[in-house]
């Protein structure tokens, strides 16, 4: 194993020049080539990047798709959201675990098969899903769960198990996946015709300040949810000190129930690329990053390839876009499955090869971002919508809207409704009227902007999706009657629980207290005093945490228990003080049968 490791990891350092920020990618090939990431590759890798263990070991127990033992010869990550599960995800989970012959968390007795269950992985519009060596399954049933079961077994290609393939570029030869688009609805910002290198051409026609005075005349505000202003942000860039900036694209939308920019990855990488090239050309950078989840792996080389048709056509390199003396390129970063490094900061620790840990802000990235550089951090479609204010305008754009959220929203829309998928709509839009084009009418409640956001009821569908009112990153989820809102909830926290990075004790330790009392109402040993309590601690929790994440984790309790208080009060025992979930005669069953005796208890206990 040692000599094996040894040249492994030699291997992979050395296709990835010896760089030590390209970390994740070293311990990813480490993974691909020795089915796991042992103790021995660990000390390998620290010895050839010369740096220390816990560096890397801090690296590989971090991420989601990193792994120290085995992971089977085929690994399979099976979405446990929330809607996975409205959509019959146990039934799936079933039949592959009666396959394999083995439980989720485990790899089957002869390590062909690994079962693992995985947080959203951009696939709420086509679910059960699941990723499988990289490939994408979708629309999966137990009989599909069967099939490619027998596969593995036959040792099959996991690209060959792939039988439909789904629509526009997800049928190109680079991707070949069966993952579809979905797109229900198309306006006039994101969908619009584009021709190829205009935008850039029309920026570079100007000076860089007028750049951003478009920008700042558009309103645009940031897309992944915050809502940050997309000019001022520049600005403050531009005017950092320093010469070599970067500009970064947050492609990590792991908010479960996004899928949004997976799409517009997939159809419209020119115009991203392009608005990030023109965002360079504003702040003075000569070099961009794309960063890419790492359930969005399959759509790589596809991107790659579309980056050197760019630069064939002369619109990155050297004198992009036609620019005499205005160099920008492109780079891919993957990341290996972290909800947190959707945080700008925490996706910049990311990008240089660390934990995704968020920083302590100030300094903002705008100041000091990766490598120590000023650096923009904005998302996918946030770019996108650059390009288009630069072709048409900033008093165009800023045309549509409302009076703090000008333009439109792309969103993705799943759970109880009959046509999931991408909607681009004006901001504005009430929730009636996206449950009337989605034909959801039925739900009961809408999770908007995923679970760190808001769970609204029916007496709230008339709020608007936008900044002044329900603000949201992109995830709809419709709930209808037949489901469970309470198991909705725990789901959420489940994720939250999982995917805090456990830096700060209020979200680390809060987050586990918030989902044991919620589970302790559920079951039925509740009172109300456990519900002021739950609610106590949800405004501890978001008052005290490091970061975004701890801030909103608490919110799919917190605003369920504002909206839908009755469903708890339904749970609790209302005579009662105090009840606990303890059973004493439960917990020394065991114990007494063995030393051959009865329990005996007071009439208290």
């Amino acid at each position: 194993m040692g000599k094996e490791a040894d040249t492994v990891v030699k291997k992979a350092v050395k296709n990835h020049g010896g760089d030590a920020t390209c970390l994740l990618d070293i311990i990813r090939d480490v993974q691909d080539a020795m089915g796991c990431v042992s103790d021995e590759a660990v000390l390998q890798i620290a010895r050839q990047l010369g740096i220390s263990t816990t560096d890397v070991e801090g690296v590989v127990t971090f991420y989601h798709f990193f792994s120290k033992k085995p992971v089977g010869k085929y690994s399979v990550y099976l979405n446990n959201s929330a809607v996975a599960v409205m959509k019959g995800r146990a039934a799936v989970a079933k039949a592959f675990e009666q396959g394999a012959r083995c439980k989720f968390g485990s790899v089957s007795s002869d390590g062909v098969i690994g079962l693992f269950d995985t947080s959203c992985i951009g696939m709420n519009d086509q679910e059960p899903a699941a990723i499988i060596n990289g490939a994408v399954f979708t629309n999966l049933t137990p009989e599909k769960a069967k099939d490619l079961v027998e596969a593995m077994k036959a040792g099959k290609d996991v690209n060959k198990m792939v039988k439909d393939l789904g629509d526009g570029q997800n049928q190109s030869a680079l991707v070949k996946s069966m993952v579809n688009n979905n797109i229900q609805k198309k306006g006039q910002v994101l969908f619009a015709p584009f021709e190829g290198g205009s935008a850039l051409k029309k920026a570079v026609s100007m000076n860089p300040a007028g750049v951003i005075d478009e920008m700042k005349k558009s309103n645009l505000r940031g897309r992944g949810g915050a809502g940050f202003p997309a000019g001022m942000k520049w600005s403050f860039c531009r005017d950092a000190a320093g010469k070599k900036k970067y500009v970064i694209c947050n492609a990590d939308e792991g908010e479960p129930g996004t899928f949004k920019d997976r799409v517009i990855l997939t159809e419209l990488p020119h115009m991203l690329f392009e608005g990030m090239a023109l965002a360079g050309y504003a702040i003075g950078s000569d070099e961009g990053i794309l960063y890419l989840r790492a359930e969005y792996a399959y759509l790589k080389d596809y991107l790659e390839n579309v980056l050197a048709g760019l630069r064939k056509k002369k619109m990155l390199g050297k004198d992009a876009g036609g620019k005499k003396g205005f160099s920008f390129d492109i780079s891919i970063k993957l990341g290996a499955g972290a909800y947190v490094c959707g945080e700008e900061s925490a996706l910049i620790e990311s990008a240089e090869g660390k934990r995704g840990a968020p920083r302590n802000r100030p300094p903002f990235p705008a100041q000091y971002g990766y490598m120590g550089k000023p650096t923009i951090v904005n998302n996918v479609e946030t770019y996108c919508t650059a390009t288009r204010i630069i072709l048409e305008g900033g008093e165009w754009y800023a045309k549509m809207g409302t009076a703090q959220s000008k333009g439109t929203k792309l969103l993705s829309v799943s759970g109880d409704c009959k046509k999931p998928g991408i909607y681009e709509v004006e901001f504005g839009m009430t929730i009636q009227t996206l449950l009337e084009e989605c034909d959801g009418r039925p739900a009961v409640a809408v999770q908007v902007g995923g679970p760190s956001g808001n769970c609204v009821g029916k007496k709230d569908f008339g709020r608007r999706i936008c900044f002044d009112d329900l603000a949201t990153g992109g995830s709809i989820i419709v709930i209808g009657s037949n489901t469970d809102l309470l198991e909705v909830v725990h789901n959420f926290m489940d994720f939250f629980v999982e995917e805090s990075c456990g830096w700060c004790v209020p979200c680390r330790a809060g987050n586990v207290i918030l989902r044991n009392k919620l589970e302790k109402i559920m079951h039925g040993n509740g009172t109300m005093a456990d519900l002021k309590e739950l609610e106590d601690w949800c405004l501890i929790v978001k008052s005290m945490s490091r970061c975004g994440l701890g801030q909103t984790s608490p919110n799919p309790i917190y605003t369920t228990l504002k909206n839908f208080r009755e469903l708890y009060e339904a749970k609790v025992k209302k005579d009662v003080e105090y009840s606990t979930e303890f059973d004493l005669a439960a917990a020394v069953e065991d114990s007494c049968k063995y030393a051959g005796r009865k329990p005996q208890l007071g009439e208290h206990s």
